[in-house]
């Protein structure tokens, strides 16, 4: 539906089938027991495009995909940044942007001391490495060799008023991953088999994958287009978009 206003649908779509291979093909995780101590981890820390997560984790089956309709409405249960209490399945509550990586961090260096094996998984929009907070986070996992975490950056080139290299630009994003001892590693983000492949790669070190990725990706009229960053469809866009998507 198209009820909620602001629901920053050109985000979402940007990072569907990253979330997609996630859900269905990497994390070890169990719907009917979503708090199992040993699950893997993952982060929406780019919580405005909690759409596409919402979506996917009903589609695992953590939630009815009735609870769709009441997203990002008043009295609705499924609010439009993520909200660990709403809904089964969610880690943590964010919104603010550069917290995830952190918050991922410690739950990788967690494992780490707990001598468990479970995997932390975070994803981050581009526009959000501007923060000072995800380059203290990147320091500090490269530093601790944290191989149990896997950070991908939602490379779409756009954050929520301009393109991100007029912004601040974050070239040569490869490279200076590389010097923060990670292991990087650029894809197309909207390639299930190279997400996959990126995600089972077996590194030394915490692992970045650069995901190329296109804003509004799927919906002719919402590509590559900035005003979709916080846009909702009005019916008849809807309309257009569901046809597009069939």
């Amino acid at each position: 539906n198209n009820r909620g206003r602001a629901s920053h649908t050109g985000s979402a779509l940007s990072i569907v089938e990253l979330l997609v291979v996630l859900y269905f093909k990497i994390l070890r995780i169990d719907p009917k027991n979503p708090y199992k101590p040993d699950r893997d981890r993952f982060i929406l820390s780019k919580a405005h495009a909690s759409a596409a997560l919402y979506a996917v984790l009903a589609k695992r089956g953590f939630f009815s995909e009735k609870w769709l309709e009441k997203f990002h409405i008043d009295g609705g249960i499924l609010p439009g940044h993520l909200d660990k209490t709403s809904a089964p399945g969610i880690e943590v509550s964010a919104g603010s942007l550069g917290h995830g990586l952190s918050i991922g961090i410690g739950m990788a260096l967690a494992s780490k001391l707990d001598k468990s094996d479970y995997k932390v998984y975070v994803l981050c929009g581009d526009g959000e490495v501007n923060e000072g907070s995800i380059w203290e986070g990147i320091l500090f996992a490269g530093a601790k060799k944290l191989d149990n975490l896997t950070l991908i950056i939602d490379y779409n080139k756009w954050q929520a008023y301009g393109r991100t290299d007029e912004v601040i630009n974050l070239e040569p994003l490869f490279l200076k991953f590389k010097s923060f001892n990670w292991y990087p590693v650029e894809i197309d983000g909207h390639s299930l088999e190279e997400i996959e492949d990126a995600l089972n790669l077996k590194v030394s070190r915490p692992k970045a994958i650069i995901a190329h990725t296109i804003k509004g990706k799927g919906i002719s009229f919402m590509e590559d287009r900035l005003e979709w960053h916080y846009k909702s469809p009005n019916e008849e866009e809807l309309k257009k978009a569901l046809e597009e998507l069939e």
